[in-house]
């Protein structure tokens, strides 16, 4: 039998990831048909990895298939079709996975006498809150020991060191084998794993109604795929119980009934609104800053780096300097316009930003101590109010708090005993931090570079209010911008921001000009021009080691030359310029484990392969150009390491691209 049109997702090759077959979008099409595995026939039950966590799940193999036309009998070429166990999650779900990322289902559960140090088994582990119950993971076993058993984790981006709390399910990994030699007597043996509950309010019980896992008007929890989510509370809507009902799930953004804004109550431009008229920033002898109105400021621009990064910034170093906060934001440093922590209580803490917000912290520079978030009076748009209740270690806090190597502790925090262990999160120091700190910039907002939680802690301010305290510690090789040694850097304005405020001056002068006598000087009669201090732009000098480099990239010598005219017009100016020039022509960024072809085109080595993968040719070319390219430089491992070295030392945080 063959299945025409088989969805695959644009950014997915089959079986990397997790995508909803019961869902089609209008996605690349390719063909099917069923094919045999000499390891797996359907029905098999197996563990399937979530590629997006590093996790195992159960599941059963309801189809194998192969590509149309496609005669290879290698395993890595099949797609199997693996459907979840219902004790997994309330929701059926559909994994496509590669022969790599499945594996017979464990069934042989360790006794305690049976492990050993460097053994790699199947555990339960929680990330966030270790003494709970989490996800099965691969594990290498560190200690052993009769009550506490020690491992390092394996989700294939990051090894972590947990102590196992569940140390009687201690399971064996199984190890595909041939259906030949398969012992078939074990097949019904396994027994069904325990997974986290996913809503408290109902334990997962999918014949249960329940408004906060099911549908917020009717409870109901069938009918998934029809099963609407709302962008702003996450709430889910039948479509069939909405008023009135859908037909389909809508395209794009969609707000449920309860958080829909009324478009009747929406001031218009070109209407007044006294709500606004009596509003701080409107109140002619207020004495805040607004930021010469880029307080608020929409976002113009967005990183093309997803928002849960961890680390440094791509092509961002240390003591780079926004003017305004938005600057900042769509750098991508630190997203939040508003917050001073960036972060997620599910991940953790990304980013913070360090104002004047809680004067009595400590700031040594190298070295901190940051409040948390939460508890204060935001009556009258007062965003430094008094505190007024505790804060509790939720949320950003708790985000903040999962970057401390120790075991989250909620009620009385943690101490690292090896904090250099423990995730970075990005530092930002704001001017209005210059009054209480001399680490502070004299103007904008400055990035500071890569700090590690050492330890958080809660204490009684002097209002008598609980708060949460957090020790940072720099951990960056780049020189803090306030050492000797460290660059300096122009302030960075938003585009056409200067000559704005040029234009802004000539016309204030041509008005005062106008309301003075008419028996003025003839002198003063002449349009003088306004002079703005703009940054002085001053040639950029490569480093000896960058030079090395870009002098080492023979092939693409023509290219670095044309960088190489742009180096007098300034730093910013050349980088873009190299970002631009050495760009991937598939995928549009610039070139990650870059592969120049014969041809002179650069290409991300994953790009490349996945370009040709997916339309099954047999000769190669290239996707520019069409110059024929060699099969060895497609779909081998040949990076053009001198490129790569370049890019690395130009741009700080390539790697972590």
């Amino acid at each position: 039998m063959v299945f025409k049109k088989h969805v695959i997702e644009d950014d997915e090759v089959p079986g990397c990831s997790k995508s909803t077959v019961d869902q089609p979008k209008e996605n690349t099409t390719i063909d099917f048909e069923d094919a045999v595995s000499a390891f797996y026939r359907v029905g098999d039950k197996v563990d399937t990895k979530w590629m997006e966590i590093g996790t195992w799940s159960e599941g059963t193999i309801t189809r194998i298939l192969k590509r149309l036309g496609d005669d290879s009998k290698a395993e890595s070429d099949l797609l199997f079709e693996v459907k979840n166990e219902d004790h997994v999650s309330v929701y059926p779900y559909t994994d496509n996975a590669k022969f790599s990322n499945i594996r017979p289902r464990s069934y042989y559960t360790y006794k305690i006498p049976e492990l050993k140090p460097g053994m790699k088994v199947l555990v339960n582990y929680n990330k966030d809150t270790p003494t709970s119950r989490g996800f099965w993971y691969d594990c290498i076993l560190k200690e052993v020991g009769s009550v506490n058993i020690v491992g390092t984790l394996l989700d294939d981006e990051t090894t972590m060191e947990c102590n196992i709390k569940f140390t009687q399910e201690i399971m064996r990994i199984e190890e595909p084998q041939l259906l030949e030699n398969r012992n078939n007597a074990n097949l019904n043996n396994e027994k069904p794993r325990i997974y986290p509950v996913h809503c408290e309010k109902c334990m997962d019980n999918s014949q249960k109604g329940c408004k906060f896992c099911g549908c917020r008007l009717c409870s109901g929890k069938s009918d998934c795929d029809k099963l609407l989510l709302c962008d702003e509370c996450d709430a889910g809507f039948h479509i069939s119980c909405l008023d009135p009902p859908l037909d389909k799930i809508p395209d794009g953004d969609w707000y449920c009934p309860f958080c829909k804004t009324d478009d009747s109550k929406i001031v218009k431009s070109s209407e007044p609104s006294k709500k606004r008229e009596k509003m701080p920033s409107k109140q002619k002898e207020t004495t805040h800053d607004w930021g010469e109105g880029m307080t608020c400021a929409g976002l113009t621009n967005q990183n093309n780096l997803k928002k849960s990064h961890v680390g440094a910034i791509p092509n961002i170093e240390v003591g780079f300097c926004w003017k305004f906060r938005h600057g900042v934001a769509e750098s991508g440093v630190h997203r939040p316009p508003v917050a001073l922590i960036h972060g997620q209580e599910t991940d953790c803490a990304y980013s913070i930003l360090l104002s004047a917000d809680y004067r009595d912290d400590e700031d040594n520079g190298n070295e901190f101590y940051y409040t948390g978030s939460g508890g204060r009076g935001l009556s009258g748009n007062k965003r430094t109010g008094h505190q007024i209740f505790d804060q509790e270690l939720t949320r950003t806090n708790k985000a903040l708090a999962l970057n401390c190597n120790a075991p989250f502790d909620k009620k009385n925090g943690a101490d690292s005993q090896d904090w250099k262990k423990g995730r970075p999160v990005r530092v930002v120091r704001s001017y209005k931090l210059k009054k209480y700190s001399e680490f502070a910039p004299d103007e904008g907002f400055r990035y500071d570079g890569l700090y590690k939680v050492v330890k958080y802690f809660p204490i009684k301010e002097k209002s008598g209010y609980l708060v949460w305290k957090y020790l940072l510690r720099r951990d960056d090789p780049a020189p803090a911008p306030w050492e000797s040694d460290a660059k300096t850097f122009d302030m960075i304005y938003p585009p056409g921001f200067l000559e704005a405020q040029q234009a802004k001056q000539r016309a204030d002068s041509a008005n005062k000009e106008n309301s003075k006598s008419s028996k003025r000087k003839r002198g003063n009669e002449s349009g003088e021009k306004i002079k703005i201090k703009f940054p002085r732009r001053e040639a950029y000098a490569l480093d000896v080691k960058v030079e090395n480099a870009i002098t080492a990239d023979k092939i693409n010598e023509k290219m670095w030359s044309e960088c190489r005219s742009i180096l007098k017009e300034g730093r910013q100016k050349f980088l873009d310029k190299v970002a631009k020039t050495f760009m991937c022509v598939i995928c549009g960024e610039l070139v990650f484990q870059p592969v120049t072809g014969q041809c002179g085109h650069n290409f991300c080595q994953a790009c490349l392969k996945e370009f040709f993968t997916r339309r099954l040719l047999n000769s190669y070319s290239c996707p520019y150009c069409r110059e024929s390219l060699e099969e060895d430089l497609v779909m081998g491992d040949q990076v053009n390491m001198n490129l790569r070295s370049a890019l690395n030392l130009l741009f700080p945080g390539y790697e972590t691209h």
